[in-house]
């Protein structure tokens, strides 16, 4: 039964998150606009004029497509797929063995509290995990935005891992992973619980009957609480491990608190929510795919 709930939570991750790629994408460079880069101050004036700090998902998306092609919405997708077999496929499995252990046999009842506990521990058991495959992501989705002189161009997840591993030490791979750890105990607990608690709320209220209705209506409400939960960490978490760390300099921001700070003092408290349109564009599809595909290969694995 466990290894069941590891390889259904796996599937329904890797589709969730490869059909919603170019959002999570979108929502990366929005999250970086307004940063100060290392480019010279010329070429910074040349960037805003082209693209303004506060431009919107659409023009974002367009502008991606104009300068490098419909196929640049992709990029990074190859760390999308690592990612989600490591972090997700460990969140998905730990939490539904949390859920099974912690329900009262007698009522086959779970408190939201106890949801809420096994979400927890279920999202930093698997962002330890996936950190590395997450940086990588971040560090494909942002090279767009740099100037062609500054790019990294990584061919690959494995290519952006080998190299970030050789030219900043293993240690890079888990830059901002206190970040990653608590961005993903926020969502995990804020979208799986929330999801088990709004299905059991629409069944035992007899608001819909237990199909592809109910598991909508639950999924993109868990996607919203998710995403109003977890944004402020995603941003943080975005700039620090986007941020480029040149020898002999004191790197961007010293740390999770640091960047906050200088956000909020440089472009005001908003800043934490910078990206939150295609963030939320991008939770509740991924949520909804998440948990329908979930349901439907749990169906397809309930004999084996």
């Amino acid at each position: 039964m466990g290894l069941k709930g590891f390889a259904e939570g796996g599937v329904a991750s890797i589709v969730a998150g490869c059909s919603t790629h170019p959002l999570d994408l979108i929502k990366v460079r929005m999250q970086l606009q307004g940063e100060v880069t290392a480019a010279p101050i010329i070429h910074q004036f040349q960037t805003a004029a082209l693209q303004p700090p506060r431009v919107g998902p659409i023009s974002v998306g367009l502008s991606i497509i104009r300068h490098d092609g419909a196929a640049a919405l992709f990029s990074g997708v190859s760390a999308t797929v690592l990612r989600q077999t490591l972090y997700s496929t460990t969140r998905m499995g730990l939490y539904e063995i949390l859920k099974t252990k912690w329900t009262d046999p007698d009522t086959n009842n779970l408190p939201l509290a106890r949801k809420i506990a096994a979400g927890l521990i279920a999202g930093g058991v698997g962002a330890a995990v996936g950190n590395p495959a997450d940086v990588a992501m971040v560090r494909m989705q942002a090279d767009g935005r740099l100037p062609i002189s500054q790019r990294r161009n990584y061919k690959s997840v494995v290519d952006a891992i080998s190299q970030m591993s050789k030219n900043e030490g293993i240690g890079s791979l888990w830059r901002g992973s206190s970040l990653t750890v608590n961005r993903a105990m926020v969502v995990t607990a804020s979208q799986l619980a929330s999801y088990d608690q709004f299905k059991e709320m629409i069944l035992e209220r007899n608001l819909m009957r237990d199909g592809l209705g109910t598991h909508v209506t639950a999924s993109f409400a868990a996607g919203f609480v998710a995403a109003v939960a977890s944004n402020p960490v995603d941003v943080v978490k975005t700039r620090v491990m986007n941020m480029k760390v040149e020898a002999g300099k004191a790197a961007p921001y010293s740390g999770a608190m640091d960047c906050a700070v200088k956000m909020i003092k440089a472009e005001g408290p908003l800043a934490l929510y910078k990206g939150f349109i295609p963030t939320i564009s991008r939770q509740g599809p991924f949520t909804v795919v998440l948990f329908v595909t979930l349901e439907q290969v749990r169906k397809l694995f309930k004999d084996l």
